[in-house]
């Protein structure tokens, strides 16, 4: 048996299909800015999405839509603080922060968040010893050293790319004391990938995932479903359950969704064709 798991929390891989609930607390997210911008409105989400079946929340303070202002880590912490208060000890499931800063990642740490969902891409020492020192999980994403607004220029083969990146990020971490169990790997669709980038990742999961580490695909209601489904940002959960569901037959291990409910039917429909 293989496991993601740290100190405050423990999934078995190979099982079923983990749904991670989507909690942003910024104003200017590209799906829900705005929604959940007081700690209790927060927290009355975050429950719900627990009651819906949400296996850990991620909460996030800092927008990485396209055309995002980025916050300092000074701004990001000030925000996420009073959220982290009010949501972590009504919680019965875990919880990851959507941080790339290390102070915002320490604070989380120190108050119970349990994995720092990292979308860096790159391997930043400061935030490996954080995950070393509390035993927590850590999500490392690829962005090909692009981002929501920069593509990368993969010579058509960004699968190869991406597992490069990964087993980078897999060697960096074990050297540096970091159990494999430890981490969880996200080949960051909508980061620095085209569309036809992001579908082939999407089409090619089977050789992106690795049996003994933890994959997450994030594609809940992300440029290239509203493209390829022909939809708004509004109606993009039909194409974003499509799209999980053919990332569940490709062996992922999480999806990161913003509609918990409906994600969570889906999955244990396709866990019980896929994997059943």
């Amino acid at each position: 048996m293989f496991f993601f798991r740290g100190k405050n929390f423990s999934f078995e891989l190979n099982t079923r299909t983990y749904v991670m609930g989507i909690l942003n607390v910024t104003p200017d997210s590209f799906y829900d800015g705005g929604k959940w911008n007081s700690p209790g409105a927060a927290l009355s989400h975050a429950l719900q999405m627990q009651n819906d079946g949400a296996d850990i929340i991620d909460i996030g303070a800092q927008s990485t839509r396209p055309g995002h202002k980025e916050l300092s880590e000074n701004e990001e912490l000030s925000i996420i603080k009073e959220y982290i208060d009010a949501i972590i000890p009504k919680l019965s499931v875990p919880t990851s922060v959507d941080t790339f800063y290390p102070a915002v990642a320490e604070y989380c740490l120190m108050h119970g968040v349990a994995v720092v969902n990292d979308v860096s891409g790159r391997f930043n020492p400061d935030i490996a010893s954080l995950v070393k020192n509390y035993n927590a999980g850590w999500i490392v994403m690829h962005t090909g050293g692009g981002d929501a607004d920069r593509m990368t220029d993969y010579e058509e083969n960004v699968v190869g790319n991406v597992n490069a990146f990964f087993d980078y990020m897999l060697e960096k971490s074990e050297n540096f004391g970091i159990k494999r169990e430890q981490i969880c790997l996200d080949m960051g669709i909508g980061f620095g990938k085209d569309y036809e980038d992001n579908l082939t990742l999407i089409k090619n999961i089977k050789l992106l995932k690795r049996q003994d580490v933890m994959l997450l695909t994030a594609l809940s209601n992300k440029r290239v479903i509203k493209a390829a489904s022909h939809s708004d940002t509004e109606n993009c959960l039909f194409g974003t359950i499509a799209a999980d569901t053919a990332a569940v037959f490709g062996g992922t291990d999480m999806i990161r969704v913003h509609e918990v409910k409906e994600s969570k039917i889906a999955a244990d429909m396709a866990d019980a064709v896929f994997r059943g």
